[in-house]
Formats: C-alpha cells, sequence, structure tokens
C-alpha cells in the first residue's frame, strides 16, 4: 500500500468517530446449511446474515443474497465459494463508515458477483493472500509488507458485477493475489484508486470492461508486473484515470510488463472527486518508474494537464515502455516524458499515434519504435495546470443502475478457473468515445 493511501485513511479515521463491533466479521454461526453438496445458502432465508452464510458454507457452495441492506464485513477464508446478490443494486454492504473493508477474500477460487459496497473506511472489496492486509488495518506508515518473508499470494480470484462507491481507500482491490479477474463492475468515490492491483508478480490478472469515475485514480498497479491485462475500460471523470508505477513501500519491484489496451480514458480533472494526496490531477494516464509495458490502441482525450506522463520512481528508471495506435485528443501535453531526478528513461518508444503535442517535442520522430534497449530516453517540462481541491469521499455522487450478473437466481455457483483465460492483444481495437457510457455519470464532453 503506497503512503497516499495511509496519509488518506489518517485523514479519514482523523474525522470519524468509529464505532466497535458493528456487524460480523466471521459470522455467529446463526442459520442452516441444505444437505447436500455444492448446495445453495440463502439469506436470510437459510442464515440471517451474509456472514452466517459464508460460515455456513463448504466449497462450491453459493451463497445467494436477497436484496437488503446489510451491516456487516463480510469476511471469506474457505475456498471456492460464489457471494452473489440478487440484486446489484439491491444487495448493498454498507459499512457506515464504522468498518475498514465491506468483503475480505483470503481464500482462492472464490467468485464475488451482483453486489454493492459502500461507505467502508478503507476498501469495497479486498482480496489478498497476505495475512497482514486481510487481518484490516496496516501496522504502520510503510504498508502491509515491507519485511523480508516472502510474499504469499491468494490464488484465483473474479470479482464481477460489483459496485464499489465510497470507500476510503479503494473500490476494489487485488493485493498479493494472483490468477485474477476484475470485470463488468463499477468503482466510484475511492479516496485513493476506484480499481487497484499490487504486488503481484507474475500477475496473471485481467482486470476488464470496468466503469471507474469520480475517484482519486480510476486504476491503479503498484508493483503489479507480468501478464496485467487492463483492457476496454472508462476510465473517465476521476483526477487521475489511470497509473502503472514502482514503489519502495511495496515488495517485487520494479513494476514491469502490464498491457494496457482499448481503455477510454478521457477527462480526468474532476474536482467533485477525492483529493489526491499527492497532487495528481488532470492526467490520463502515468507511468512511473514502470517498465516494458505495451500502452496500444487507448483513446487519450481532455485532459488539461497530459494525456500520458512517462516518469521515474526515485532510483527507478522507466525503461522499454512501447506507445503504440493510440489517440491523444485535447489534452494540454499530448504525450509528456518528465525525469525530474537524475534517474532517467531508456528504450522507451512510440509508434502510429495519433498525438499533437510532446514534451520534448518531436518526440514521435527522436523516439520512434523499435529503439534499443540502452538508448537515452530525452526528457522535460511543462507548466502544469493548478490542481483544484476535491471533496470527501462520503459526498460523491451516488451511481447510477448498473447492468446485472445474468442470471443470478437461476445460475448455479461459478467455478473460477485456476489461471484465467489471457486477451488477445491483437483483437483489441482502439475504443469509441461512448464506451460503456449508458451506466456511467460522467460524460467526456
Amino acid at each position: 500500500m503506497p503512503r497516499l493511501a495511509l496519509r488518506v485513511l489518517a485523514a479519514v479515521v482523523g474525522t470519524l468517530t468509529l464505532a466497535a463491533g458493528c456487524g460480523g466479521d466471521g459470522g455467529s454461526g446463526d442459520g442452516r446449511r441444505p444437505a447436500g453438496a455444492r448446495v445453495t445458502i440463502r439469506v436470510p432465508a437459510d442464515a440471517p446474515t451474509i456472514s452466517d452464510a459464508v460460515s455456513l458454507a463448504r466449497p462450491g457452495d453459493l451463497v445467494l443474497v436477497a436484496p437488503g441492506v446489510y451491516h456487516e464485513s463480510v469476511r471469506i477464508d474457505t475456498a471456492r465459494i460464489t457471494l452473489r446478490g440478487l440484486s446489484r443494486d439491491r444487495v448493498v454492504i454498507d459499512g457506515r463508515l464504522q468498518q475498514p473493508n465491506g468483503v475480505v477474500v483470503s481464500a482462492p477460487g472464490v467468485a464475488v458477483e451482483n453486489l454493492t459496497v459502500r461507505n467502508n473506511t478503507q476498501n469495497g472489496v479486498l482480496v489478498t493472500g497476505s495475512a497482514k492486509a486481510a487481518a484490516g488495518l496496516p501496522g504502520g506508515s510503510d504498508g502491509y509488507d515491507t519485511g523480508d518473508e516472502p510474499v504469499t499470494f491468494l490464488k484465483s480470484f473474479l470479482v464481477s458485477h460489483v459496485t464499489a462507491t465510497r470507500n476510503g481507500l479503494y473500490g476494489i482491490y487485488a493485493f498479493s493475489a494472483q490468477n485474477g479477474v476484475i470485470a463488468h463492475s463499477y468503482a466510484s468515490g475511492g479516496a485513493d484508486s476506484g480499481i487497484y492491483v499490487g504486488q503481484c508478480k507474475p500477475c496473471n490478472i485481467v482486470v476488464r470492461d470496468n466503469v471507474a469515475e469520480l475517484n482519486a485514480v480510476g486504476y491503479e498497479g503498484t508493483n503489479a508486473s507480468e501478464d496485467m491485462y487492463v483492457v476496454r475500460n472508462r476510465l473517465v471523470g476521476n483526477r487521475v484515470g489511470l497509473t502503472t508505477n514502482s514503489n519502495h513501500q511495496e515488495k517485487l519491484l520494479p513494476q514491469k510488463g502490464s498491457v494496457i489496451a482499448g481503455n477510454l480514458i478521457a477527462a480526468n480533472q474532476r474536482a467533485d472527486t477525492p483529493e489526491q494526496a499527492d497532487g495528481g490531477w488532470g492526467i490520463g494516464a502515468g507511468i512511473d518508474g514502470g517498465s516494458d509495458n505495451r500502452f496500444l490502441r487507448n483513446r487519450v482525450a481532455g485532459h488539461r494537464n497530459a494525456g500520458l506522463v512517462i516518469t521515474a520512481t526515485s532510483d527507478i528508471p522507466p525503461a522499454g515502455n512501447q506507445i503504440v495506435g493510440n489517440s491523444f485528443t485535447g489534452n494540454g501535453v499530448d504525450v509528456g516524458w518528465t525525469f525530474p531526478t537524475a534517474t532517467r528513461g531508456r528504450g522507451n518508444c512510440l509508434r502510429d499515434n495519433e498525438l499533437r503535442t510532446t514534451v520534448p517535442a518531436r518526440l514521435a520522430t527522436a523516439a520512434a519504435c523499435p529503439l534499443p534497449a540502452g538508448s537515452s530516453s530525452p526528457g522535460g517540462t511543462w507548466a502544469a495546470p493548478t490542481a483544484p481541491g476535491g471533496i470527501p469521499f462520503t459526498e460523491v455522487a451516488a451511481p447510477a443502475p448498473q447492468p446485472q450478473f445474468p442470471g443470478a437466481a437461476t445460475a448455479g455457483a461459478t467455478v473460477v478457473p485456476p489461471v484465467p483465460d489471457l486477451p488477445e492483444t491483437d483483437g483489441i481495437r482502439l475504443p469509441p468515445a461512448s464506451l460503456l457510457a449508458r451506466h456511467a455519470r460522467v460524460r467526456t464532453s
């Protein structure tokens, strides 16, 4: 967890009076599990709370939740359980700003589907193999896993058709997890990021077909490397659309090998969003100390600061990043490379992009792909606009109704594969400006 997130959390906790003991963290054991293997446990018909139902469930079971507002924190530590709401908008896990997380998944093969998580001081949905992360608040200012212990990964997960709104850190958070999919979900009001993937290598994670709006950052990937795909998402109306970065406060440095393709990244300069502690605003996408990433056929439009920024993270240079086939329009600077420290980039290149302005100038010809890996990348600076103040995450506009999980009442438990199918990038095209607009609050113009 970057220091930014912890500063935001400290501000949240400092302004809230938190009540202890609200909701269930493991279930009281009430209710009954129907006889048999791979059964459906209904809430509240078979168990009075979601946590009770989860505590009764065995691998292969489906926990099916009726509409209602559930004031509890649900912890899933049994493998291969499906947690599904009957109505995405009307099954609500509401933390009332009195608990860190809405749903915590610490077992493999779990699917979380078709429900809303809101008003948690940390995360809407947390998927993690880190015992420290799953236990709740981090123990210090340096994040969850900064010691010498090896990284423990959660192997395989699915988060689908989930609405995560008004959460104090992240809406949907996969940390120290591999082999997963975050799809068809919606994140808003994330005081740090709407969707976050951290500390995985190789990730084998696909983030696709999601809407992230009205967050500090729409999507963030920190030390998320190799077979990490961010494709066909709508990242519109945040303060910053997307970042992929290296950070010393998480393990598995440096970040490398993400594919960011076919996304709509537009108008990320909203003031009615949570204010990011590091001050980012008006930026479409940032690669910060990341290497060997491929930024392919994205539509990046309408940013007062810059469409895409490549920079260094302290002693970690950005290297070998390829920017190919993207459309940049209406940005203060379309592509800007800036290296504020002595650490310079190398081997970064561009090809076949629609763009107007670069910093330094004539970058498209001076750094055309392919380049030798050791080629020094030129850098420059530009006058960035002043970021406006933001609003508390608790005041972000409520989401519009979102698409339902198909056949929520009749489909059986979801089988989460050990490794997800990874996208064929050649088939991912430049998206239209209307991508996933029907159920979004923020338009591109």
